[in-house]
């Protein structure tokens, strides 16, 4: 799994031209689902971002967490960051999971952002999405599951 946290002051997402979810300022989350990813790379990689300390405390130190500062989170699926770009100047998609396995694991995801007691809003998964967001320092942070590792 792999996830790019964006720090922003708000974001939203359109599909159709309507807004299917928006945030103020807290984490804009680029969720994207290799083939061999299971619940396990979630439940690691949404405790390591909601504990994630990149935002200014009193001494403006990025000292606290997205909970610290009852942030909120805006997460998109985002297949594109699986991509093999190595070969060629096309990339290749194919360790992408597959939507039977990538829905409900992107759907868990998002529950257990849920369960943390911040606002969380999605995307629609496999829609052609219209992303805004105003990222805030900027601060982007790209991270990859255990398994990857």
């Amino acid at each position: 799994m792999k996830v790019v946290v964006q720090r922003v002051s708000e974001a939203s997402v359109k599909v159709d031209g309507k807004i299917v979810g928006e945030i103020s300022k807290g984490f804009m989350l680029l969720v994207g689902i290799d083939e061999n990813d299971e619940k396990a790379d979630a439940d690691w990689i949404v405790q390591k971002i909601l504990n994630l300390r990149i935002f200014g405390d009193e001494d403006d130190k990025l000292n606290l967490s997205v909970k610290d500062i009852s942030g909120e989170i805006l997460c998109i699926s985002q297949f594109t960051l699986i991509a093999d770009y190595k070969k060629g100047n096309r990339p290749s998609f194919i360790k992408a999971a597959k939507p039977d396995k990538a829905i409900p694991l992107f759907d868990y995801f998002k529950n257990e952002m849920t369960k943390s007691g911040l606002k969380t809003e999605s995307g629609i998964f496999g829609a052609d999405m219209k992303v805004s967001l105003i990222n805030d320092g900027p601060v982007t942070i790209v991270m990859d599951s255990i398994t990857k590792n």
